[in-house]
């Protein structure tokens, strides 16, 4: 039985479109939900870390444009954090008991972790659909985590991507491939 169920959360569709799974889901089946943001330092959406040159002389500056960054960054934490504390509110609207984590580190480890550490029995994430060399370059969070996961994971793909082949009575719901 499912009673625990991770789903991880950016603001890419993919991740909304797994966030709807993993309510309904954890609806149906009178599940606990943990929502997981990895505060990734790599994020392309992330705030820009500065470089200061070595030979610096200006270390009122330096001090100036580590502070900057440091303002940003709480600014990305607390976006987040708002993030899952709405989509918290919006799961127990519903009846859905939910928490969630904004652990640092590289999402596709920092995920399985948290799987782990809250002993979750499903792990939902979304996909960007990414293949060939963006999906090596650019990484791919959802097959770290179907690899790596201590627990069953469900990936939900992209909208517009097809079912090779399998034909879908309901065109409207989210293409998912459980592992």
């Amino acid at each position: 039985m499912l009673s625990k169920i991770l789903v991880a959360i950016d603001q890419s569709t993919a991740s909304q479109r797994a966030f709807d799974t993993a309510l309904e889901l954890a609806k149906v089946l009178g599940a606990n939900l943990t929502l997981v943001h990895v505060l990734d330092v790599f994020d392309s959406v992330a705030p820009e870390r500065p470089t200061i040159p070595v030979n610096s002389y200006g270390i009122g500056l330096d001090g100036m444009v580590r502070k900057n960054y440091e303002r940003h960054w709480a600014e990305f934490v607390e976006h987040y954090d708002a993030l899952l504390r709405q989509k918290q509110i919006d799961a127990e609207t519903i009846g859905v008991t939910a928490d969630y984590l904004q652990p640092y580190g590289l999402p596709g480890p920092a995920i399985c972790k948290a799987a782990g550490a809250g002993q979750a029995d499903l792990i939902v994430v979304g996909s960007h659909g990414r293949s060939g060399l963006r999906e090596l370059f650019l990484g791919s969070v959802s097959n770290y985590v179907m690899h790596h996961a201590p627990c069953s994971v469900m990936v939900i793909h992209p909208e517009n991507r097809r079912d090779h082949g399998l034909h879908r009575e309901h065109s409207d719901r989210p293409a998912a491939v459980i592992y």
